[in-house]
């Protein structure tokens, strides 16, 4: 593992840079939200802003993380130290991940491994989402085929309506970089936690479920589709890729068995499915971004439309 530390070195510096070219461009918007000539690209507080998104992305993903990759030292699972991944300019990364490369053997190992990654990214995600939202602001907002309108999951639904109550007519939530940050946290907690086999909510629901979950597994992928039918293709994509992860691995949808598959879970273990149950519903995204349905596009919706 030490010979290609310097990968995963590598991968996280181009990620601290593509997050903050996307963050920059979220400070410009912020920016620009109040009238008047926009800054430019490297106006030095649309950098310091951009930073700021940065800074809060990857403090929730590295914490998400360290749950999974101490765990399993914990545990004495090999695993690699946190691969993260560079993305377009519209989030700037596509998550991170460890690789887990010996068996975890007992069912309260994986559970573990599985829910302490989401509960730490969790933890760290709703302090961040309230500071971002402390320094966001409502103004006036006409919309445009050009728009752009972001889904929001629950929690961010229940936090901006103590910060701002119900947007007037002709406004619109501007969101500060750190608050967009928060806003991505949720989505990458909600995609970790979706119960079907490697991901860290299949973990949960074997450790839970035992054999069972392969059926949820399978419920899971055919609801994803669905969701990406009428909601937004990321659900269908999510779906395709799994099944092509699943069928290459020959797992098909299967977990890797452990040597307690019938041992009982524990009281504790249990309230903390509850718990984590709850996080990803109300971290939980229908439509990240309105308008990209299978059936808007098929449709013939013109642009990514509110």
């Amino acid at each position: 593992m030490g010979r290609k530390v310097w990968l995963n070195g590598l991968l996280f510096g181009l990620t601290v840079l593509t997050t903050w070219f996307a963050g920059t461009f979220f400070g410009l918007s912020f920016l620009a939200a109040d009238g008047g000539p926009g800054p430019s690209l490297f106006d030095p507080l649309a950098l310091g802003l951009g930073f700021s998104y940065t800074l809060a992305l990857l403090t929730i993903l590295v914490g998400h993380e360290l749950g999974h990759f101490l765990t399993c030292r914990r545990y004495g699972v090999l695993a690699t130290w946190p691969y993260f991944l560079p993305g377009p300019p519209f989030l700037g990364t596509f998550g991170a991940f460890i690789r887990i490369k010996s068996p975890i053997r007992f069912k309260r190992q994986i559970f573990d491994v599985g829910a302490n990654g989401p509960l730490a990214g969790f933890a760290l995600t709703v302090p961040i989402l309230v500071i971002g939202l402390a320094f966001s602001k409502v103004r006036p907002f006409v919309e445009t085929p050009e728009t752009i309108t972001f889904g929001e999951p629950l929690l961010f639904k229940m936090l901006s309506g103590l910060f701002f109550g119900g947007a007037p007519e002709g406004s619109a939530l501007v969101l500060h970089p750190v608050g967009f940050a928060g806003w991505v946290g949720l989505l990458v907690t909600s995609l970790n936690l979706v119960p079907i086999g490697q991901l860290d909510g299949g973990h949960i629901a074997y450790a839970l479920l035992g054999r069972r979950a392969r059926f949820l597994s399978r419920i899971m992928v055919g609801f994803l589709a669905l969701m990406g039918v009428l909601f937004h293709l990321t659900w269908l994509i999510l779906a395709a890729v799994i099944l092509l992860f699943e069928f290459k691995s020959k797992m098909r949808l299967r977990h890797p068995p452990v040597l307690d598959e019938d041992a009982p879970l524990g009281p504790r273990r249990t309230i903390l499915s509850v718990v984590v149950a709850l996080i990803f519903v109300l971290s939980f995204i229908p439509d990240p971004i309105k308008g990209v349905s299978l059936i808007d596009l098929l449709g013939g919706a013109p642009g990514v439309t509110g």
